[in-house]
Order: structure tokens, then sequence, then C-alpha cells
């Protein structure tokens, strides 16, 4: 829950992403303007119906997957997504977990949305939606923060080729550097939680999301291990079975995802081929934090060693490796 400012707020970062790109060249926006962008709705397994959009170019390179971080709209990606399909991605997904943006709780749905359910229901959910799309392609990921999460919690890791991980960490908050953050969290936003069915969007952490997936959040924030030490959490054995290389992305200026909590993650992959590249704002020419990565400002600096690694593999030079 980074401390709410104009310019870094998950609301005001998916505005600016989709305005503050540098003019492109013309055959740029030519590509663009090919790729096809539908609308796509779908059901997750218990019939939560659920939103996201797909983006299709003249490609045949893996399918890529783009998983949210919380209470972040999937139009946030919108630019990246694009940018995939222009690259060659035979097609790219974003989507809303439940009870948020495309994905609003159905008339009478009576059971919790508990957080871990955007990772063990929706995930895979939206994984099969995009399998649909050209069956037996390759398949790729990317998540931000909470949708790094998600691939060892869904226990559908070996479904991809690779995944990477922007600014995802153990958000225990001890690790943070916002040191208002446990404040902010559980003395005002738990009680205002139980006030609202959704989050309203003055509590300053972007999109609503489901006031009891807020207090799941805020629980495993207290937790030194994260979700790791929550009992009712015992997919956390998964991670054990992810085998795939991993690029963990970090920002130097990130004061949630920070070196100790990015560590402690990627550490939760034994098994995994793990790389991480830490990303200054020397690299992409203007100040990034926890959820600017993938504003449109980045498209021409931090964006395209991304896409490489994403749809060809290849090695990731920017940044510090750790």
């Amino acid at each position: 829950m980074p401390k709410p400012r104009p310019d870094t707020s998950p609301a005001a970062a998916a505005q600016a992403g989709t305005h503050d790109a540098p003019a492109a060249p013309a055959e740029a926006d030519a590509a663009r303007q090919a790729v096809r962008q539908t609308p796509l709705a779908f059901a997750a397994a218990d019939g939560f119906p659920l939103g996201g959009t797909l983006f299709e170019g003249d490609g045949d390179g893996p399918l890529v997957l783009v998983s949210s971080a919380t209470a972040v709209p999937q139009a946030f990606y919108a630019g990246f997504a694009r940018a995939l399909a222009v690259a060659g991605a035979r097609a790219v997904l974003t989507y809303d977990y439940r009870g948020t943006g495309a994905s609003p709780r159905p008339r009478g749905w009576r059971r919790r949305i508990g957080y871990k359910d955007w990772a063990l229901i929706d995930f895979p959910a939206a994984l099969a939606a995009l399998e649909a799309v050209a069956p037996g392609h390759p398949i790729v990921g990317v998540g931000q923060s909470y949708g790094g999460h998600a691939l060892g919690l869904s226990g559908t890791a070996d479904r991809f080729e690779r995944y990477a991980m922007v600014a995802t960490m153990t958000a225990y908050f001890g690790h943070l550097d916002d040191r208002q953050a446990w404040a902010r969290m559980n003395l005002v936003g738990v009680p205002v939680s139980f006030l609202f069915r959704d989050t309203p969007r003055w509590l300053g952490i972007g999109e609503p999301i489901p006031g009891s997936c807020f207090r799941d959040w805020a629980r495993w924030c207290r937790m030194r291990n994260y979700f790791f030490d929550d009992p009712g959490t015992p997919e956390t054995a998964r991670f054990a079975g992810v085998r795939l290389p991993i690029l963990v992305i970090g920002l130097t200026d990130d004061r949630w995802a920070t070196p100790r909590g990015v560590a402690d993650f990627a550490a939760r992959h034994p098994n995994a081929r793990v790389e991480q590249r830490w990303l200054s704002p020397q690299d992409g020419g203007a100040p990034i934090g926890h959820l600017g990565f993938f504003r449109s400002r980045f498209a021409r600096t931090l964006w395209p060693p991304l896409v490489r690694w994403l749809l060809a593999g290849e090695a990731v030079t920017p940044g510090t490796r750790r």
C-alpha cells in the first residue's frame, strides 16, 4: 500500500500510462494500429465471471499472460500488451481479478472473496482462456507485484516456458522502506474495509478491491513470512514445484519491493532458475517506484529488454545483476 502521491498511485499511474509515451515513428504507429484489441469474457472454475482484454497482432511468438498488481486495473498494462503484440506475440491477455474492474461481483454472489482466490482460481482461469486462443502454443507470463505471487500459488507454473516478476516481494512490513505502511493499512485501511464492501477510492490504494481481500492482504503483511505463514494457505507447498526460468525485476527506488523483500521471495522458488536484475531511475530516465515500470513513458527504455526476454528468451543486460 504505497503512500498515495499524485504521480505514483495505481489510479494515477494507469491514467498517465495511456498518455505519456513519446512520439513514435510512423511505422511503429502503424504496427500498433494493426493490433486487434478485443474484450474477452470467461468464467473461473467456481462460476465467477471474469473480464479481460485480448491483444493480437500478426506474429507467431508465444502467448503472453499479464497479471496485475493489487488495485491496479488491467488497462494499466494495455500499452505493454500492445508492445508485445507488435513485437511478435501470438496473443496477449490482460484481465481483472474477481471483484475488481471488468470482473465485478455478480448480483447475488454470497461467497467470500479471498485475496488468495485471485491466484488460486482467477489466474488459472485466465491462463485457460489464453490457451484456448491457440491450443498447444508456447506460453510465457509476466506479473507485477501480486501477479508474481500468483504463479507459485496457482500450481500452473509447468504450463509456462518462462515468467517475469516485476516488483514482486515478500511483503512483510519489516521488509518495507515505507515506515507508515503498517499504520495506514491497519489503523485506517482495515477499519474502513469493514464499513464498505469494496475499498473506497479515497483510501488511496488505487482501484477498489473487495474489503475481504484488503483484510487478507493486511494480515499477510503482518506475518514475518507473509502468506507462507498462513495456515489457511497450504498452496505455498506448490512453490517447490516451480522449475521454469524466472526473471525478477527490482526497482532501486521502490519502497515496497526492497532488496530484502525481493530476495526473500525469490528464494521461495528453490528449484527455479531465478535471475534478478535491478533497474534504477537512471536506466529509465525517470523515477520508477513500485508501480511505475509499466507506464508507457518507459516504452523505449525499460520495456524492450523484457519484451525480448519474454518472446525469445534473450538475456537481459540493463541494470545490475544480484
